[in-house]
């Protein structure tokens, strides 16, 4: 079954990849069953405010995690540094001791792949703790604003 997975993958962790899949599936179950043994309701819909909240929020998380400076120790178990790469940011690679850290490591050096799970998380704290989902974003919006204030008055000063 081994050399199926490493012909497939042609050298990608597919056991890590799954392993991710699997923990993401996981954890929504567990929030749609914490949902329903707690009678918490899913909304209507949700307001064009608070997608566009999540989305800015989800970006700055994002970032935060995977490419910040300052949060490097948290991923340092799972990625090589490389080199700066940019304001505040580092370019990291995933470890590829074993497939589990490597799939970990593309995750936490991945925006995009980051975005997904953030988005999720946020999504459903604003149904279980709308007001606290809703500070938090907020402060991670207006920390991406501000970040994009800065960039432009750097670019203004050159």
């Amino acid at each position: 079954m081994r050399k199926i997975w490493q012909a497939y993958g042609e050298g990608r962790p597919l056991p890590g990849y799954l392993l991710a899949i699997g923990s993401y599936a996981a954890l929504a179950g567990a929030v749609s069953v914490a949902g329903r043994l707690t009678g918490v309701r899913l909304p209507e819909r949700f307001s064009l405010r608070d997608t566009a909240l999540v989305g800015v929020a989800t970006h700055k998380a994002s970032r935060l995690l995977t490419k910040e400076a300052v949060t490097s120790p948290l991923r340092a178990p799972f990625t090589r540094y490389e080199a700066p790469a940019g304001h505040a940011e580092l370019r990291e690679s995933p470890r590829d001791d074993h497939p589990a850290q490597h799939a970990i490591g593309e995750l936490l050096t991945c925006p995009f792949c980051a975005g997904v799970w953030i988005a999720s998380g946020l999504t459903a704290g604003l149904v279980f703790a709308p007001r606290l989902t809703r500070l938090v974003a907020t402060a991670l919006t207006a920390v991406a604003a501000s970040d994009a204030l800065n960039l432009a008055y750097d670019k203004l000063k050159s």
